[in-house]
């Protein structure tokens, strides 16, 4: 008798270390169990609120009565203050994200996006591609956290538009369980996702020992960039900078086995 089996799930045996939490880190962890891995959320970055939070209130309301014709979102972290916020983005007002991730996280909790950055995912191409859409004037609400650097405002204030540049928040670091440390030692958890850069960071500070075995991979070049600056040795960078593309990337890898399955 010839049955033929189903074909493996592309991530089945697979445990990945989803680094962010909130309605992203869940839909990644859905992606994974339909590819037949094991998500283990560990939210390893947050942020904290803004140290100019009427600023911050005073532009979402702004945002929300119609004031801008553009709102630029350059994190997903910045969708999760917008979502925090209950921040109502009103249908005369254009979107941009920065890249899929980002895009990603907007459409997760219901918001809409206009336009994504076809080639470069960053302030610059993201700025570029909104000039080359508007050649009026506009008024734009540039959210950002408190490290990055104003290249989108600066550029897009350059070509004659009107930006209102507003710190939304701080990003702070979020402590591993036991648990997970422990997992990440032994080699059991078998791939870490570097989602941006803050996120290596983390990974790099909170996780002493990572096996060699243990595959880090990265979402995009830039990412990949920020990631072996903190010192983390990436063994994959996603083709497309979306999550999909990550996850094929580390199915392309054959499973690595756990330190501890070969212990008597």
């Amino acid at each position: 008798m010839n049955h033929t089996s189903p074909q493996p799930k592309p991530l089945t045996g697979w445990r990945l270390l989803v680094p962010r939490g909130g309605p992203w880190g869940d839909g990644v962890a859905a992606t994974i169990r339909r590819s037949g891995g094991t998500p283990v959320i560990a939210p390893l970055i947050n942020f904290a609120p803004s140290t100019d939070q009427a600023t911050l209130e005073q532009s979402l309301a702004d945002l929300a009565n119609g004031a801008f014709d553009w709102l630029t979102v350059t994190s997903a972290t910045t969708v999760d203050v917008l979502y925090a916020y209950h921040a109502k983005i009103p249908a005369s007002t254009k979107v941009a994200a920065v890249g899929e991730t980002t895009a990603a996280a907007l459409t997760a909790v219901g918001y809409k996006v206009d336009l994504v950055p076809e080639r470069d995912n960053s302030a610059a191409g993201m700025a570029e591609q909104m000039i080359a859409a508007e050649p009026q004037p506009r008024q734009v609400l540039t959210l950002r956290s408190e490290i990055a650097k104003p290249v989108l405002t600066r550029m897009l204030v350059e070509a004659g538009h009107h930006v209102r540049s507003v710190v939304a928040y701080r990003t702070v670091g979020v402590p591993a369980s036991d648990k997970v440390i422990e997992d990440v030692r032994t080699g059991r958890i078998n791939a870490i996702l570097v989602t941006s850069g803050s996120v290596a960071d983390q990974v790099r500070e909170q996780f002493a020992v990572i096996p060699e075995t243990t595959i880090i991979a990265a979402i995009g070049p830039r990412t990949a960039k920020d990631a072996k600056r903190a010192g983390l040795l990436v063994d994959v960078i996603a083709e497309m900078q979306s999550v999909d593309s990550l996850l094929a990337a580390v199915s392309r890898f054959p499973l690595p086995q756990p330190a501890d399955e070969y212990a008597p």
